[in-house]
């Protein structure tokens, strides 16, 4: 049988986009298209009148996206479903609605005009971030405007889906994707929306195959077509052949038999053949994903995202809020270590801010922000450290550059024990700090930093992106966000080196250690910790255990010598062609 690149090569019915939720599906299609309202700008006599429809659409969609909240709690975990909640505070806005009650009062529009142009303003605001992120909290606004407009217009929400279809769209709202699941939707594929999109975050928590990004997907497919959804690798095949159903209905048994051979490593340690220990620990965005390291035998959480408890809940968090989010998260996974990492907010990251910048990548993002917002990080400052009386939570400070910025935050951390001791508030006086090396600068000063500080841990995602000056997210460039460029695995021996030498302890928690590709190369350069998301644990323990030690670092010495891209991935394939090892990205 063809590998999977031949099978694509060959493809002309091939799409592509972005692999937000894994999965492999065969099923034909049931195209989405909604209704495109038509506005009207007309006047209006009776000014209460307007104001009443307006009152009478608005509580009509908040029943709608109470009924939506309600099956989104019983087919997620509630932290995910409450996305349907922020979205009900935008229906109780009281600025947003007193500028759109003031402009009927005053212009005498139909409340249907001023509903779409009020909302489209935050709609246009944060289409100049040119920011993902922003595209898709833009994406959610839409639903919220078109569903007050729709009740305005007296319209119904209408779907004539069958079971078990994927469902094929411009974009899908997280009331669509919701609404959609309940007939047993087999995959999503959309023209446009990312990886942080609220469909792709919900397909994921669904377990639903879904490709995004495409672009193009609603010109080439039709009502009834049979698509193959790779979400795995984020391509979709039209109308597939033969040879491309044999290929995926192979996939999928393998697939299968593989997911029963990973339940019984759950018990074994992620051991080299030679002895070598690795600890695999969990990346964790919601407390709802905890179940799943707990499953998958984590040693314990290596990067808490605190960041995602704002989007969440729509707004930054009090100080005894958080306290109650990592309190339960200590004792959730007890003895085993938690490290929380500081808000990482800026970025694409704005809404949460009074301003904008023309480059936010490099501008007030992480610890910077942090430092000039200090009532917000010594909130949760305080938060961590009396959350903090299990003895198995750590902090780590996001996008450190400098040396100046560790000891300001020490600084800060040492008075709000004080703070604390004061009130006489308990909290673990051994309490770890470590920081995140995300930038070229503290990569090449590793050392220097390490010794302020109790571990580190290296964060490809943004660490890559600025070595190679690219930004992943823009398709232009997209191509040279390259994990193996000798760069990248230079900087990477230089940060394991530099760390030992400094005598502490180093991770790796970027999307890097979740290639399984990438494994080998990992613990090859010395690396004895990687923090990766929680379902890839298992994989990555397979892995681990069919290779050597003494082997894995003459890789990655191999490795550190070459001169491309394409020089070590093809030293990679190798290693595993050669060890016999079956790559997961193989089978799937």
């Amino acid at each position: 049988m063809k590998n999977f690149k031949q099978i694509f090569k060959e493809a002309e019915n091939a799409i592509t986009g972005i692999a937000a939720a894994p999965g492999i599906v065969i099923a034909k299609v049931y195209l989405f298209t909604k209704e495109k309202l038509e506005i009207n700008e007309g006047d209006i006599t009776n000014v209460e009148e307007a104001k009443n429809n307006l009152t009478e659409a608005l509580s009509k969609s908040k029943k709608e996206l109470n009924k939506v909240f309600a099956i989104a709690k019983e087919k997620m975990e509630g932290k995910r479903a409450a996305i349907f909640e922020a979205q009900m505070m935008i229906l109780d806005d009281p600025i947003l609605l007193g500028n759109i009650n003031s402009r009927i009062e005053k212009e005498k529009k139909q409340p249907e005009y001023i509903v779409n142009d009020e909302i489209s303003k935050y709609q246009s605001l944060m289409a100049l971030a040119h920011e993902a992120y922003m595209n898709d909290r833009a994406n959610d606004i839409e639903d919220i405007k078109n569903r007050i407009i729709r009740n305005l217009q007296k319209k119904r929400w209408v779907s004539k889906i069958k079971n078990d279809m994927i469902v094929v769209s411009d974009s899908l709202t997280p009331a669509d994707t919701i609404l959609l699941s309940r007939c047993n939707v087999k995959g999503f594929v959309t023209d446009h929306g990312g990886l942080t999109s609220h469909a792709a975050i919900i397909s994921r928590s669904l377990n639903i195959p879904a490709v995004v990004g495409t672009h193009n997907a609603t010109r080439h497919i039709q009502d009834n077509d049979t698509i193959i959804i790779d979400g795995f690798h984020g391509f979709v095949f039209v109308n597939p052949n033969e040879e491309q159903i044999e290929f995926y209905n192979a996939k999928l048994e393998k697939l299968i038999g593989l997911q029963k051979s990973l339940e019984e490593l759950k018990d074994q340690p992620a051991k080299t053949v030679d002895g070598k220990e690795i600890q695999l620990m969990a990346n964790v965005d919601v407390t709802g994903e905890i179940d799943l390291v707990v499953t998958n035998d984590a040693k314990g959480i290596g990067l808490y995202r605190t960041e995602q408890i704002i989007e969440e809940l729509g707004e930054i968090p009090s100080e005894d809020e958080q306290v109650k989010i990592y309190s339960n998260l200590s004792t959730r996974i007890y003895p085993k270590p938690l490290v929380i990492r500081a808000f990482d907010i800026g970025g694409d990251k704005f809404k949460f801010l009074d301003f904008t910048e023309p480059n936010p990548f490099l501008g007030l993002r992480g610890i910077r922000l942090l430092l000039e917002n200090e009532k917000m990080f010594r909130s949760q400052i305080r938060a961590v450290l009396r959350a903090s009386i299990n003895k198995n939570i750590q902090f780590m400070l996001p996008m450190i550059s400098t040396v100046r910025e560790i000891k300001h935050s020490i600084t800060l951390i040492n008075e709000c024990k004080n703070e604390l001791k004061h009130e006489k508030i308990n909290y673990d006086k051994d309490f770890k700090i470590g920081i995140m090396i995300e930038v070229p600068s503290a990569a090449l000063l590793t050392y220097e930093l390490a010794c302020l500080v109790d571990f580190i841990s290296i964060g490809t995602n943004d660490l890559i992106q600025y070595l190679m000056a690219v930004d992943r997210g823009n398709d232009l460039v997209s191509d040279l966000y390259q994990e193996f460029h000798p760069a990248v695995i230079r900087t990477l021996s230089h940060i394991v080196k530099e760390a030992k030498k400094a005598k502490k302890p180093v991770s790796l928690c970027g999307e890097m250690a979740a290639d399984t590709l990438a494994i080998p190369l990992l613990v090859g350069l010395g690396l004895t910790n990687l923090s990766i998301s929680p379902t890839t644990i298992p994989y990555a323990k397979r892995i681990i255990r069919s290779i050597s030690y003494e082997k894995a670092k003459i890789l990655g010495e191999d490795c550190y010598a070459s001169a491309t891209v394409g020089e070590v991935t093809e030293k990679l394939e190798k290693f595993f062609r050669d060890n016999s090892i079956t790559r997961t990205r193989n089978i799937i």
